[in-house]
């Protein structure tokens, strides 16, 4: 007996006190297991329909310009910010600094992001329900949705901006269940809003009012709040009107972010709403927060009430520009943002047939519902399409990751070197019908691009100049005027005659002789005429000149003018100064 060791802990009398812990620790065992299992669920969905879009290409000619040390740009030597989202084009850059190939370090630091976002915010929502068990409500909805797998990765910033709004509502709900954190990190973190994605400034503003609410700082600390918050995001912006000669990114100009298409983006919702029948899970959520969120402490009602207030701040201006022409993208944050209070909720007996009902249209949705584009594999009304259906149809791979997957796309590379075959020196090749045209280059090579500019960026020399007539990379296409019933993103179109004028070498005569007589010699002597307007040539300098110490301040006193300049598509109608 005296061998014998007996913990006397296993021994002594259960009390009352007792129970209620053992019964909190076991429920929040579950609740950590329950969030990894959905967390892990997901993980497996996403990576599963990894790949990299044309779009997500683009970012990375722009990574890799800055880390051979041509500055945050496109084409090196043209000052064009070509992606959104800043925060991410240096995240990436950060991580292709070790060597990484780009598009791997988009696709695992994306699926990352993303992950991250889904476990902040199901943990943020435990939080709201101290000591009862939780199951998945909300994340059901993410689950069943497979527009929010396929943009985990993509290249884009969708992951990154789910990990942002998950973990800055993850903040505020720690705030607001433990009153005595820090907010320093909350406030600094809130600040990078703009960074990642220009819109997001809604979100920061929004949250820091709820944080004020929240923390009760004072005036006097709440003033210490702004420096804060707005040294990296006021800093980029002088960076971005000294360096671009805009106060937005070109991407902006390029979709008009600040033009009215209303009728447009009430059918992107519809577009996203109806093929996975979303009504029934949202109005199935809502009986869930009516049942649950009624029953939260006062304390934490503001922090339910900032994501459905945010939530419907950017439906109102995604809805206002007219959406996007990828399938669900740009919904996909005020969607998250309108769950975060119900991505978890306590099982009980009045929310088991709701949940029910979720799980139900979960696997029923993720299992067979996709959009129309998905289904017929063709683009749809608006132009709006699954983009990651249609590009592994164009790509014919399974997972388009690497710029080379794209490299045999019918149209583009092989047809251009062989339009360039025998040609010395620089060049300017534009497309037009199917059909290359290769013109001497005044300087370097320039490529216009028709359609798809990530993969050929990514794929023709550094030293080449790629351009698109969408303007997405084109200062000139950039600041032309509209093409009224065109869809979003893809509503503005230089002519080549723009392109030849601007970079070929020769008379107007001389270069529509080199291009067989396919474009007119008038129309290229109309659009040199229009690039020699002041307004546009300053344009042009803002980024094509050295970036002097004066040159900067130009560009930064007036980058709000010239954010306003247009001109019409038309080179004869544009050389009247209209």
């Amino acid at each position: 007996m005296g061998d014998l060791l007996v913990d006397t802990t296993l021994l002594a009398p259960e009390t009352p006190e007792a129970r209620p812990s053992l019964g909190l620790r076991r429920r929040f065992d579950w609740n950590f297991v329950s969030i990894g299992l959905v967390v892990t669920l997901f993980a497996v969905i996403a990576w599963n329909r990894r790949w990299v879009c044309d779009d997500g290409l683009i970012v990375l000619r722009t990574v890799q310009n800055l880390l051979d040390g041509n500055g945050p740009t496109f084409n090196a030597g043209e000052r064009v910010e070509a992606n959104t989202s800043t925060l991410w084009t240096y995240i990436v850059a950060l991580v292709g600094f070790f060597g990484i190939r780009l598009e791997w370090a988009a696709v695992i630091l994306g699926l990352l992001f993303a992950v991250a976002g889904m476990a902040l915010g199901l943990d943020g929502a435990r939080r709201l329900h101290p000591s009862k068990l939780i199951v998945p409500a909300g994340a059901l909805l993410l689950l069943g949705l497979s527009p929010f797998w396929d943009f985990a990765t993509s290249g884009l910033e969708t992951g990154l901006v789910t990990c942002w709004l998950a973990g800055v509502w993850w903040l505020l709900v720690r705030h607001a269940t433990r009153p005595d954190t820090r907010p320093w990190a909350t406030v600094f973190l809130l600040g990078l809003g703009p960074l990642v994605r220009p819109e997001f400034a809604l979100v920061t503003v929004l949250g820091g009012v709820a944080l004020l609410i929240i923390a009760k700082p004072g005036w006097k600390r709440a003033l210490l709040w702004i420096p804060v918050a707005g040294a990296l995001p006021v800093g980029y912006q002088i960076f971005r009107m000294g360096y671009y000669g805009l106060i937005t990114p070109n991407t902006a100009l390029a979709k008009e972010a600040s033009k009215a298409r209303w009728d447009r983006g009430f059918y992107y919702i519809a577009d996203l709403l109806d093929p996975y029948l979303l009504a029934i899970p949202l109005l199935t959520l809502v009986v869930i927060a009516a049942l649950v969120l009624r029953k939260l402490p006062r304390a934490t009602t503001v922090v339910v009430v900032l994501p459905v207030i945010a939530a419907l701040c950017l439906l109102f201006y995604v809805t206002r520009v007219g959406g996007d022409y990828m399938h669900g993208r740009m919904l996909l944050p005020p969607l998250l943002l309108l769950l975060l209070p119900v991505l978890a909720v306590p099982l009980s007996k009045w929310t088991a047939v709701p949940l029910l009902v979720l799980g139900v249209w979960a696997l029923v949705s993720g299992g067979w519902l996709r959009a129309p584009s998905a289904v017929n594999h063709k683009i749809g009304a608006h132009s709006i399409t699954d983009s990651r259906v249609f590009w592994l149809d164009t790509t014919g791979k399974a997972h388009p990751i690497l710029a080379e997957d794209a490299a045999q796309v019918p149209g583009y590379l092989p047809e251009l070197a062989e339009a360039r075959a025998g040609k010395e020196g620089p060049v300017v090749a534009v497309s037009l019908g199917h059909r290359w045209l290769v013109v001497p280059a005044r300087e370097g090579t320039v490529v216009s691009s028709p359609g798809a500019l990530g993969f050929p960026g990514m794929l023709l020399p550094y030293d080449t100049k790629v351009v698109d007539d969408l303007g997405l990379a084109s200062p000139l296409a950039s600041h032309s005027l509209s093409i009224k019933g065109w869809p979003m993103g893809h509503d503005k179109l230089l002519s080549v005659a723009w392109t030849l004028a601007d970079a070929g070498r020769g008379t107007p005569e001389e270069l529509a002789a080199a291009t067989g007589g396919v474009v007119d010699a008038e129309e290229i002597a109309s659009a040199r005429r229009s690039l020699a307007r002041p307004e546009i040539q300053e344009m042009l300098a803002s980024v094509r000149a050295p970036l002097t110490g004066s040159r900067f301040w130009e560009n930064l006193v007036h980058a709000v003018g010239r954010s306003g300049l247009r001109y019409d598509r038309n080179p004869y109608i544009a050389q009247h100064g209209r």
